[in-house]
């Protein structure tokens, strides 16, 4: 065999087999009787047969479940060593002369009754295929001849007929073999399978992934070269409750039930005052906490990404707040501030939670000298749209609009924003900016999509095809040199520990990180196992995953890899929280993973005065910044520092003094931009144009006149 792995032909290489590989159709004799109406009886063939009582015999308690290849053999003895890819091309070609999907259905069962039986020992949590409809189990064991060997099983017939379908192509194969195969191998395999039930689908891919998971740990420890990982720092949710694994979520957990004290101290004032707060996902742990509890007695508090937070202060406005506090980055006051403004509520006091400046990395990048000229670049190229994103200044905003007609996005809604505007504009050409990792993201994304049918393209945007989304690529562009330093944490090193670890967990990623976690998560996406999108998108994607296991009613261990920012948790563990207070399934665990990378951990005193009891259990307090996070440059705690300049202290001195009728808290208002743009108008006037285009667009669908006007107007000018 060790001849064959040198010539074994990669996965690309797959299709150039299928013509050389002779068509061993499934032996099924038809017979029509007539009885009202036509109905097919299947005689297996003699063969089959032969693998029925095979498969009989080998459930002896005592005979060991990894024992598929050895029935394969006995029916041809070449099979052992055929090479991979032929017995998965022979697989497909079975399942590709079956035209109705009763017929592989039928295969798929017969495929289940072959599988040996799995020991009940084996059906363990570690065991556990993560993302099936059903209860899948899959073991492994490396041979002392260096072949992998696989035994599987489910409460589902369909998904074991699926498990053993996989098992016939990769027992006996060597772990190179194993890890060559890819998911994009199995997509013939789901032609016409179950009425093309997505969920069933998906099933292959998981078990595939479970499969490869657990051939490299496998091998690794037979080569004594076990990668020094520990386990990513988690928290564990159960219906009875929540453990904490690892300092580093233990200093998240520790907020997650606030002092009442606290809590009820921040509704009396907010009440008393008529204050509403908007604060974005990625605040303190601890302001979080007692944010989320006072929610359930103050109704004006939301928590939300960036594009939400001015709507909703909006709305608090309207109901009568006279104030409103605001919790994230200076670029999200200032949002807040003219949006209030332009809604006709200039009266409204919006303070900031600091008299520092609370920066950000992405909008420091877009008010750079390189930024500018990448701006000049593209209003020296007519029909030209920029699409700014939301996570930077009013100022830039405004200056980037006289320069170059343009929209704000978010990163829930950019692809459709760039798609669209290709849509009403066809000759136009976009520059993106100022996220580097976002731009290079969504180009890869349009690449992928190069690889798609007219159909499945048009499924994401109507008025797009294959020959419009290749016409575009090469008129899309991005800025270069702008990164969140939170994103940008989730580099090499986290992404290798994820590979190792948890590819089989459902992965999480905003559309800000590097390329290596982007295509990490779009490979998990593909098989419904994955997200990537924005922070709203991240926590429906969680709320979804469990509200389908919470119905499922069985006992199941969600695993999820947070790849944003930490603060997130809280959110997601309260939706967690109230969905399984709601459910009946005591059973089921869901888990939050933190890719915190090595160089981030901080080891907590062993002092016992150096803890905080949550319910019965004292957690020790990481040092660091406020919030308890240990962090460092090194990559990978995922914890931003500015957003951490909102504290819950500032929170509540700010609120205490309001109205600041001495103006000692002057420096924290969120001050009207008086300053004028290059063409002598209001910065808030013009910086607010991109965001109502974008509102526009949300509401409608479809870019307002307005800015088509504008950027067809500057084509005119040429």
């Amino acid at each position: 065999m060790a001849l064959a792995l040198s010539v074994a032909p990669t996965s690309s290489s797959l299709s150039s087999l299928l013509s050389r590989t002779p068509n061993p159709s499934p032996n099924f004799r038809t017979t029509h009787l007539n009885f009202g109406s036509q109905r097919r009886i299947y005689t297996i063939n003699p063969l089959l047969r032969s693998f029925k009582c095979l498969q009989s015999s080998s459930r002896d308690v005592n005979a060991s479940p990894f024992s598929i290849s050895a029935i394969a053999s006995s029916s041809s003895s070449s099979q052992t060593t055929e090479l991979v890819p032929y017995k998965l091309q022979r697989l497909v070609k079975e399942f590709k002369s079956l035209t109705e999907p009763i017929d592989r259905l039928k295969w798929v069962l017969h495929y289940a009754s072959l599988l040996p039986q799995m020991p009940e020992s084996s059906k363990t949590e570690s065991n556990r295929v993560m993302g099936c409809t059903a209860r899948v189990w899959l073991d492994a064991e490396l041979g002392q001849d260096g072949k992998m060997r696989f035994c599987a099983d489910s409460d589902s017939d369909v998904s074991k007929g699926m498990c053993s379908c996989l098992i016939q192509v990769l027992d006996e194969a060597s772990p190179v073999e194993v890890m060559e195969l890819k998911t994009e191998d199995l997509a013939e395999l789901n032609v016409g399978l179950l009425g093309g039930e997505r969920s069933r689908f998906n099933t292959w891919y998981n078990v595939l992934v479970s499969m490869q998971k657990k051939t490299r740990r496998l091998v690794a420890e037979r080569e004594g070269k076990v990668p020094s990982f520990e386990p990513f720092p988690s928290l564990v949710l159960t219906a009875h409750g929540i453990e904490a694994k690892g300092s580093f979520a233990q200093a998240q957990a520790k907020y997650l039930f606030p002092e009442e004290s606290r809590v009820e101290e921040l509704v009396n004032v907010l009440k008393e005052k008529k204050i509403g707060v908007v604060a974005h996902f990625y605040m303190d742990p601890e302001v979080q906490g007692v944010l989320t509890a006072a929610q359930k007695h103050w109704p004006h508090i939301s928590i939300s990404d960036s594009l939400v937070m001015a709507d909703s202060a909006v709305t608090m406005a309207k109901a009568g707040c006279q104030f409103i506090t605001v919790l994230g980055v200076d670029f999200m006051s200032e949002n807040v501030r003219a949006i209030l403004d332009q809604a006709g509520f200039e009266k409204v006091g919006v303070y900031r939670m600091s008299d520092e400046t609370i920066g950000c990395s992405l909008a420091d990048a877009a008010s750079a000298p390189a930024y500018l000229n990448y701006l000049e670049a593209a209003s020296r190229s007519p029909p030209s749209l920029h699409v700014v994103y939301i996570n930077t200044s009013l100022e830039t905003k405004a200056f980037a609009h006289e320069l170059v007609p343009t929209i704000t996005c978010t990163s829930s809604n950019v692809v459709q924003t760039i798609l669209q505007a290709f849509a009403q504009m066809p000759e136009l050409t976009v520059w993106y900016g100022p996220d580097s990792y976002m731009g290079a993201n969504i180009v890869k994304l349009f690449q992928q999509m190069t690889l798609m049918t007219n159909e499945e393209i048009a499924n994401i945007h109507p008025k797009h095809s294959l020959d419009s989304i290749k016409s575009l690529l090469p008129r899309l562009h991005y800025f270069q040199e702008g990164t969140c330093i939170v994103h940008h944490l989730f580099g090499h090193e986290v992404v290798e520990r994820i590979k190792y670890m948890y590819c089989d967990a459902f992965l999480t990623a905003h559309l800000e990180v590097p390329g290596e976690m982007f295509s990490l998560a779009m490979e998990a996406k593909k098989r419904e196992m994955g997200v990537v999108g924005s922070t709203q998108n991240i926590l429906d994607f969680i709320k979804q995953k469990v509200q389908e296991a919470v119905d499922r009613n069985v006992d199941d261990h969600l695993q999820f890899v947070l790849g944003t920012e930490s603060g997130m948790v809280t959110s997601i563990v309260a939706v967690i929280r109230s969905l399984l207070g709601s459910s009946a399934n005591s059973k089921l665990k869901v888990e939050v993973v933190f890719p915190v990378s090595s160089d981030s951990m901080t080891k907590t005193s062993s002092d016992s005065s150096n803890s905080i009891k949550v319910g019965d259990v004292a957690l020790p307090v990481v040092p660091g910044v406020a919030g308890g996070e240990g962090c460092s440059i090194h990559g990978g705690c995922a914890s931003c520092p500015y957003m951490k300049m909102n504290s819950l202290s500032s929170l509540l001195k700010v609120c205490h003094k309001l109205p600041d009728l001495e103006n000692v808290y002057g420096g924290f208002i969120a001050e009207r931009f008086k300053r004028q743009t290059p063409q002598g108008k209001l910065i808030a006037d013009v910086g607010c144009e991109p965001i109502l285009h974008m509102r526009h667009f949300q509401a409608n669908k479809e870019l307002p006149d307005k800015l088509v006007h504008q950027v067809l107007s500057c084509e005119s000018k040429r």
